[in-house]
């Protein structure tokens, strides 16, 4: 399994369309790196939720996936399920994001998502962040949309079994759905760990990768 790794790691901005996206599709690779790469700046853009409960779960979630980081968080209200009705809401918080981070590395929705809220969000990403390393999160849910994914980010199972337990924790309105469980979360984490030698991973889906194969 060939491995990237970020010379420097200093800045990275997390989208979502909505509140928990983030922490389901990329929460352990968070937690990876806000532990390794102290007071890194994490800037968060959710696009729906803002004033809602919703968001107050989501602040303190974050809270706890970005330990020790420079966090930076803001909660849009786009309304759930209507983003292609808002477009130019959405793209003018994703441009004003835009405007205050120059991130070493993007977290966003992949683009092949079912839902079409996070598959919005991820045709906008590119249209202001065009030169940055991007990786599209998956985001388990009813929709059989799962594919094939492109990279890796490998979870011990301590880092696996925190993600799931923060996420049970700090998103109790979302309990009731059938697959918001423990169960769930770790028997994807553990398919995706299979797939790159791994106990447990998440995984990533790239448009584009840029290669400096000379080293210059």
């Amino acid at each position: 399994m060939n491995r990237l790794v970020p010379a420097g790691l200093r800045r990275v901005a997390a989208l979502a369309a909505h509140c928990d996206d983030i922490a389901i599709g990329a929460g352990g690779t968070l937690l990876a790196i806000c532990t390794s790469h102290p007071g890194v700046q994490v800037d968060v853009l959710v696009l729906s939720g803002g004033g809602t409960e919703r968001e107050h779960e989501e602040r303190a979630a974050l809270a706890a996936f970005c330990p020790g980081a420079d966090l930076r968080i803001t909660v849009a209200k786009v309304p759930d399920g209507r983003l292609p009705a808002h477009w130019d809401e959405a793209k003018t918080a994703v441009e004003d994001l835009r405007l205050r981070t120059e991130p070493d590395l993007i977290l966003a929705p992949q683009a092949g998502d079912a839902h079409q809220d996070h598959r919005g969000l991820a045709r906008l990403v590119p249209t202001a962040f065009r030169d940055h390393l991007t990786l599209g999160y998956e985001i388990l849910k009813w929709d059989g949309d799962l594919g094939r994914p492109h990279a890796y980010q490998p979870l011990d199972l301590a880092l696996a079994e925190r993600k799931v337990a923060l996420l049970w924790e700090h998103y109790p309105s979302q309990r009731r759905r059938t697959w918001f469980d423990r169960e769930a979360f770790l028997g994807l984490a553990r398919i995706r760990g299979v797939q790159c030698h791994a106990r447990y991973a998440e995984a990533f889906y790239l448009d584009k990768l840029a290669l400096d194969l000379a080293g210059g």
